[in-house]
């Protein structure tokens, strides 16, 4: 891998939340990525995409789902070849990694006051937040006529600068900074 990579690689998940890069820097998956392309008989560059494309999704700006399309675009591999790519890496690196940040945030606590009942709300609000906000009359004499928002705590997996879905032409500038 070149230091370019390497470097852009550092300061993206510098981005994440601490418990996410926690993570992510605790697990090899750049050399995982690095046998895997091998094992296809990969070329370096084309490692290199294949570790671009992980990343993108290890800090959450590509849709997981795409991920074998990627492969086979960006990697140029075959259709066969990009799924059986994308099987391994989820084995060996996505299913790992999840596992591990589901159980930390088990382990610290944050997940004690969540219910089934407010998942579904969120979902179905379309992940507005505004919709849970409730007025709560203040009972102190001083305060007659006064109420307070309770707004929720944020999720473990958000971020301060999240903004809603990432536009296009945003996904293009950001992949622009990968190409080496």
């Amino acid at each position: 891998m070149i230091e370019k990579l390497k470097q852009i690689i550092q300061e993206e998940v510098l981005k994440l939340p601490k418990e996410n890069q926690d993570v992510i820097n605790a697990f090899d998956w750049v050399k995982i990525t690095e046998e895997i392309g091998k094992k296809f008989l990969l070329s370096e560059s084309e490692i290199n995409n294949l570790q671009v494309e992980t990343l993108l999704i290890l800090i959450g700006l590509e849709d997981p789902d795409l991920y074998a399309l990627n492969i086979e675009n960006e990697v140029g591999t075959s259709k066969d070849e990009a799924k059986k790519i994308t099987e391994e890496v989820r084995q060996k690196i996505f299913t790992p990694i999840n596992d591990t940040l589901i159980e930390n945030i088990k382990k610290s606590g944050k997940t004690k006051n969540s219910n089934p009942e407010q998942t579904l709300n969120f979902i179905l609000s379309g992940g507005d937040y505004s919709s849970f906000m409730t007025l709560i009359p203040d009972a102190s004499s001083q305060d007659i006529g006064k109420e307070k928002t309770n707004i929720p705590a944020r999720s473990a997996f958000s971020t301060a600068d999240a903004g809603g879905p990432i536009k296009p032409g945003k996904m293009d500038d950001i992949k622009s900074k990968f190409t080496i």
